[in-house]
């Protein structure tokens, strides 16, 4: 029985102010839509009718929503998420994340679908416009516009949010329709599980009744000559039933390494459609796009600053909103331009893009960690050797314009996957060691330097 000892309009008013006050990032607009229904057994019944948005609640924003709730009241209560009144948690269609969460069955889920992953959040660009048209296409007609989709392109540029576009319109467009996402790693485990319990029976039949298989970051299967194996079996069954399927990979299908001929050919055989690098006016189009969706006031210029600053990829920008909003809230200041300059960096490194060429990061490189050049560009791989190299990767793809395959030349002669794992393992090791990042920005405040200096 529910408790109308709350005004409901009232607790939702208090819950999503102190939301705001204590997780600023985490809060989206769609949060006005939730409807409290009231207190029933010391628990908060929210009310949210868009499925995508409701599995998004249950799975990532309880303890903050309960922990809000008991200092809004001063009540020991908890917080339960629910759809349809009658029914909680039965999702209008069958989409299948990760693992499961269609009718009835709630195994592992490894891949949450993002309610900020949408079409109408997509901001559409010279370097995105054909995989944008294609991917709404495959999900207004599944199985008949482009099958397959392979979206291709670098890290942090929309491959993830445009194939979550997919599902999420998919769903809505066609109730009935069975839809599965997953990583190409979530792939590969469920494989290996299946083979090791002997259950391959299972993971077949599992596999192969679904009517749209979305599967990410296909360029995991390199080297992986079982699962490259069962992943042809399972991709003949689903495209001969003219099932839709949707793969993302980092690399067009040709150039992922160690890929079977059969496999390149399947991929092709649809739509290859890759995702390039945003230019400055889409950047700052993402950039207001993105501040709007969480409730971030952005004049026309700091974002036309962040975005002259920054042009890595898309997450980069949304790592800028965020440390934005993070010291504005905590220095309970408004993000203005001189703010922006403060945490986002001088304004010299605009200048030092246009001017550090790959022969200056070179050159950086060998002095910092005093080693060779001829060592650099062999093909040594002791770490005192490998991890310069990757640097000096990660620099250039940062500083200069030159592509993975130019980088690759210039750093003797590799290909672009040894770039992109370059660049890879340098952003986690950033992420993971102080010490390695404190390496880093020293390197980069000497590359600033020696580009300031030409330019005068």
């Amino acid at each position: 029985m529910v408790n109308d000892s709350f005004d409901n309009n009232t607790l939702k008013s208090d819950l999503l102010a102190m939301l705001q006050a204590e997780h600023p990032t985490m809060c989206r607009r769609w949060f006005d839509d939730i409807r409290v229904l009231g207190v029933t057994g010391g628990v908060i019944l929210i009310q949210i009718m868009e499925p995508v948005q409701l599995k998004y609640l249950q799975r990532c924003c309880v303890q903050q929503f309960a922990d809000a709730a008991q200092s809004v009241t001063g009540r020991l209560l908890g917080v339960r998420f629910v759809g349809d009144e009658s029914v909680e948690t039965q999702p209008s269609a069958r989409l299948v994340s990760g693992d499961s969460i269609t009718l009835g069955a709630a195994p592992e889920e490894d891949m949450l679908i993002s309610p900020d992953y949408n079409f109408d959040s997509f901001v559409i660009g010279p370097g995105n416009r054909l995989a944008h048209a294609a991917a709404t296409a495959v999900s207004s007609r599944p199985g008949q516009a482009y099958n397959p989709l392979f979206i291709h392109g670098g890290v942090g540029l929309g491959k993830t949010h445009l194939l979550q576009s997919i599902c999420q319109t998919a769903m809505r467009l066609h109730g009935s329709m069975k839809i599965y996402y997953v990583s190409c790693n979530g792939f590969m485990t469920q494989f290996l599980d299946a083979v090791q319990a002997g259950e391959m029976s299972l993971f077949r039949n599992k596999f192969r009744v679904f009517d749209m298989l979305v599967i990410d970051d296909i360029h995991d299967l390199s080297k992986r000559d079982q699962t490259q194996e069962e992943f042809f079996h399972t991709f003949n069954t689903l495209f001969q039933s003219g099932k839709q399927i949707v793969l993302s990979s980092d690399a067009p299908p040709s150039e992922i390494p160690y890929l079977e001929e059969r496999l390149i050919s399947r991929f092709g055989c649809g739509l290859v459609a890759s995702v390039d690098p945003p230019g400055f006016e889409t950047r700052v189009a993402i950039l207001t796009q993105k501040a709007k969706m969480r409730g971030v006031e952005l004049s026309d210029d700091v974002a036309s600053y962040v975005a002259s600053q920054l042009d890595a990829n898309i997450r980069q920008l949304e790592g800028a909103i965020t440390k934005l909003q993070g010291v504005a809230m905590l220095d309970q200041v408004e993000i203005t331009l001189a703010l922006a300059k403060q945490v986002i960096g001088r304004q010299v490194v605009s200048e030092q893009v246009k001017n550090t060429s790959i022969q200056d990061i070179l050159d950086c490189i060998s002095g910092f960690y005093d080693i060779k050049l001829t060592d650099l560009l062999s093909k040594k791989r002791h770490k005192s050797v490998t991890v310069p190299r990757q640097v000096g990767m990660w620099l250039s793809r940062k500083y200069t314009r030159f592509s993975l395959e130019e980088i690759g030349g210039y750093f003797g002669g590799r290909d672009h996957t040894t770039v992109m794992h370059a660049i890879k393992s340098i952003d986690t090791k950033r992420g993971a060691d102080g010490f390695f990042q404190r390496e880093i920005t020293t390197i980069e405040s000497q590359l600033s330097d020696k580009a300031g200096s030409i330019s005068k």
